[in-house]
């Protein structure tokens, strides 16, 4: 899935469900929709499998919770969006290097399983942009 960061070690966070409001049809705006997730944190855990202990690994348990109260709060209106608040939300994490992030509409078209976006962020090539916890109701034009 993710492989420019061949040295570095990969936490994965696996299919977390979540809803909120995403979508530019005023539909998609009146409830919240189911929204799948799967990020991998290219880190360094040498460190925590050397010493075998839970204060030198990345706590991925807070990590997973904050990602999915984040979303369960946002209001977007694509998941591009949404995907890129999400590594800015991953980089506040102290050992977080690199992210690889995958959000996907299940219900999108009902004719596929579900549509998604997935993108890559490294750490050192990032600007420090604020994360966006809503989005206002304007509707693109």
């Amino acid at each position: 899935m993710f492989d420019t960061c061949q040295e570095m070690d990969k936490i994965v966070i696996k299919d977390l469900w979540a809803h909120c409001i995403i979508g530019v049809y005023e539909h998609e705006r009146q409830e919240p929709q189911p929204i799948l997730i799967n990020i991998t944190i290219f880190t360094n855990t040498h460190k925590a499998a050397t010493t075998d202990t839970i204060e030198d690994c990345l706590d991925y348990d807070a990590l997973a919770h904050r990602v999915l109260t984040f979303v369960e709060r946002s209001a977007r209106f694509t998941i591009e969006a949404l995907a890129e608040d999400l590594a800015n939300l991953c980089f506040e994490t102290p050992g977080v290097d690199h992210v690889g992030i995958r959000v996907e509409k299940p219900e999108a078209l009902e004719f596929v399983a579900s549509v998604g976006v997935e993108i890559e962020r490294d750490r050192k090539s990032r600007p420090k942009p604020g994360l966006i916890l809503e989005s206002d109701d304007r509707l693109p034009v």
